[in-house]
This record gives C-alpha cells, sequence and structure tokens, in this order.
C-alpha cells in the first residue's frame, strides 16, 4: 500500500507556523539586535589633524561603525579642525564632523554658507585649552607672551579660533604684540622642540597624544589660562560656551607642572545637516553612544561621553535621527 502521511489538523498547523514565525523574529532580532533594516552605502566623516584627538576618535568609531553598520563604507577625511569641519558640512563634501560649540556658534552667527542646515547629534567631550612651553620659560600667563613666536593653530581649526581670544583677552594684539605661527599639533611639538617657537596653544581632550609623547622626550609645562575666563565670557555668543577647567597634575604626567591648573574648555559637539538620512543618523548616534567605553580605552576623553548629556546639543537644533535615538533610551 501506499504511504499516506498523516493529516495534520487546522491547528496544529497554526501552531507549526507561529513557531516558524517565532524563530525567524528571533534570528532576525541576532542579526539585527536594533530592530531596524540594514543600511548600506557610505558616509564621510571629517576629523582633524593626524595627530590630534579628533582624527584618534574618528579611527576608533570608525572600527565601531564596522560592527553596527556593516553595510556603510565609512571614509574619514583629516582636516586643520572645526571650522574647517563645518564649511565641509555645510558644503556636502563630509556628512558628520566634530566641531566645538564655539565655533559652530560662530559660524552661525557669521551667517555662513549652510549654517542653518547644521545640526547637532550628541555633545560628546571638552575640549581643554592648553598654552604649552618649555619647562624653562618665564612665561607664567598668556600675557607673558608679548614678543614671543607662538604657534596658534592653522586657520581653519578651532584652537585658532580660542587662541585669538586668549590673547585679546589677555590685552595683547595676535598680530602686533607677538609673531603668530600657523601650524596645527602635527608640527607644534618639533617646531617647539628645536626652538623655532616659544610656545604653542592646543585645544583637545586630555590627555593629547602628541603633548603627551612631546613630554616624554623634552622637558614641558603648562601655562594656566583660567585667570582669562572671566573676560573671555563677557564677550558674549559664542564665548559664552567657555567655561573654567582644572587640567590635573598628571593629566600629563612627565610635564614638570607641580601642581593642577585652570584653564579653558569648551564642549565637543557630533554634527550633521538636515540633509543627513535619519536612519543613518539615529544608527550613528547610538553607536557613538554605546562604543563609549570601548573608544575609551585609547581616548580617554571619549569616557566623558554621557548619554544623560549627549541631547544637549546647544547652539544646534538636534537632527531627527539622534532625537529618535534618544527617545528609544528613555526608561
Amino acid at each position: 500500500m501506499p504511504y499516506v502521511p498523516p493529516r495534520i489538523s487546522r491547528r496544529r498547523a497554526l501552531q507549526v507556523a507561529v513557531a516558524v514565525l517565532a524563530v525567524l523574529g528571533l534570528l532576525t532580532w541576532w542579526l539585527n539586535p536594533f530592530g531596524k533594516p540594514e543600511l548600506h552605502g557610505g558616509l564621510t566623516f571629517s576629523t582633524g589633524a593626524q595627530t590630534g584627538v579628533y582624527h584618534r576618535y574618528g579611527q576608533l568609531l570608525k572600527q565601531e561603525l564596522r560592527q553596527s553598520m556593516p553595510g556603510v563604507d565609512v571614509e574619514l577625511m583629516t582636516s586643520e579642525g572645526s571650522q574647517e569641519n563645518l564649511k565641509r558640512l555645510a558644503t556636502g563634501e563630509a556628512d558628520f564632523t566634530v566641531a566645538t560649540a564655539d565655533a559652530v556658534a560662530k559660524y552661525r552667527l557669521d551667517h555662513k554658507p549652510g549654517a542653518d542646515l547644521l545640526r547637532g547629534c550628541a555633545r560628546l567631550y571638552d575640549d581643554y585649552v592648553q598654552l604649552v612651553v618649555p619647562a624653562g620659560s618665564p612665561v607664567q600667563s598668556a600675557r607673558d607672551l608679548r614678543g614671543k613666536r607662538v604657534a596658534i593653530g592653522q586657520p581653519g581649526s578651532g584652537v585658532r579660533l580660542v587662541a585669538e581670544r586668549l590673547l585679546v583677552a589677555a590685552g595683547l594684539d595676535p598680530v602686533l604684540d607677538l609673531t603668530p605661527v600657523s601650524i596645527g599639533i602635527d608640527t607644534m611639538p618639533s617646531e617647539l622642540e628645536a626652538g623655532r617657537i616659544d610656545a604653542f596653544f592646543w585645544s583637545g581632550g586630555l590627555p593629547t597624544n602628541a603633548v603627551q609623547k612631546l613630554s616624554e622626550r623634552s622637558d614641558i609645562r603648562l601655562v594656566q589660562l583660567g585667570d582669562l575666563v572671566e573676560r573671555l565670557q563677557g564677550d558674549g555668543s559664542p564665548a559664552r560656551y567657555y567655561r573654567t577647567a582644572v587640567m590635573p597634575q598628571d593629566a600629563y604626567k612627565r610635564a614638570r607642572n607641580t601642581s593642577a591648573i585652570t584653564t579653558v574648555a569648551v564642549p565637543n559637539l557630533l554634527v550633521t545637516t538636515a540633509a543627513s538620512d535619519p536612519e543613518m543618523t539615529e544608527q550613528l548616534t547610538r553607536t557613538v553612544i554605546s562604543s563609549r567605553d570601548l573608544v575609551g580605552r585609547e581616548v580617554h576623553a571619549a569616557q566623558l561621553v554621557d548619554l544623560r548629556t549627549a541631547i544637549y546639543t546647544d547652539p544646534l537644533e538636534l537632527h531627527e535621527g539622534a532625537g529618535r535615538y534618544y527617545r528609544s533610551e528613555k526608561p
């Protein structure tokens, strides 16, 4: 007799179908735990100088994005810093970047092209303004830079913006009262060692690798800038984003400082434009927050990224996609 398979009741068939769908759903969640469709395409992230914190942060974030957004090709672009980064966003040359809040405020205040399209994704860590001199230098404050050769950053950098403001707050003309040198953190340390400059300004997370390495091979000291904060803030927006901060004595363990010093700090923002895809922006913002500890093992400043404060992207409106992420994280 031919084999006749047993009949399956409609109820049993429905139970089997439900079980299969549940397994498929679990598999889908395992492959994509955020329940979002896999993204494809590319994005360009404008960072900073190769030896600066922005670029190293971008490199580590790119590694994390390979895991969370495997279908997206991430390209990193080095830059002079915050001001150039914002210009690249506004002109469509880059999709995401990091910039200081004061640079963002100035870009908007100056009504630069595309300024109204800028959007915030997250408040990240604070940059600390660092004035570095040889250990034996007579410079004890920014006021003592009169007549000195001082590296103040490249024209498109955030450090250039704050350095010039600090010099003015110290009663110095950045052009007439000293010799300004327009170089970045990639060459500042070697120029100081060679004696071709007397001091340099840098604005970055603590510690900055280039300054750390300089302190390990040469006797240097960091100069306090805290005495200028009140006058600096008196200029109003965008100077209102500056605050007094304490740089611990062991921020650079080999530096010749004998105690902690006060300086100026300014927040960094993760920035995109209104044209950025909401899904892409949501997932990138999620990765930035969730990868804090992993990235922070190498870029210590990234450990300060906090979900509770990341949403405050003043002076920028929060991007729609980033807003979705923060709403999804509410208890």
